[in-house]
């Protein structure tokens, strides 16, 4: 799966196996690094029931076994 770190920012995404009964989450955050030459390497993502917060690789999104773009 292609995921652009830059285009995140608002995309839903469903959790294949529901975190503390979360299962639709939102990137709510871009975590831009320190230095400008340094690429993007966190996202923190906001489960849509709960509003709970965390950050994570934004290349775990990239894992088909543990996300689905969009909510489904």
């Amino acid at each position: 799966m292609n995921v652009n770190p830059k285009k995140l920012l608002l995309s839903k995404w469903t959790a294949v196996n529901p975190v503390a009964k979360q299962k639709h989450f939102l990137v709510s955050k871009i975590i831009t690094p320190e230095m400008p030459d340094q690429q993007i390497e966190f996202v923190e993502i906001e489960a849509i029931h709960s509003k709970k917060t965390r950050r994570i690789a934004w290349r775990e999104l990239t894992d088909t076994d543990v996300w689905i773009q969009g909510w489904k």
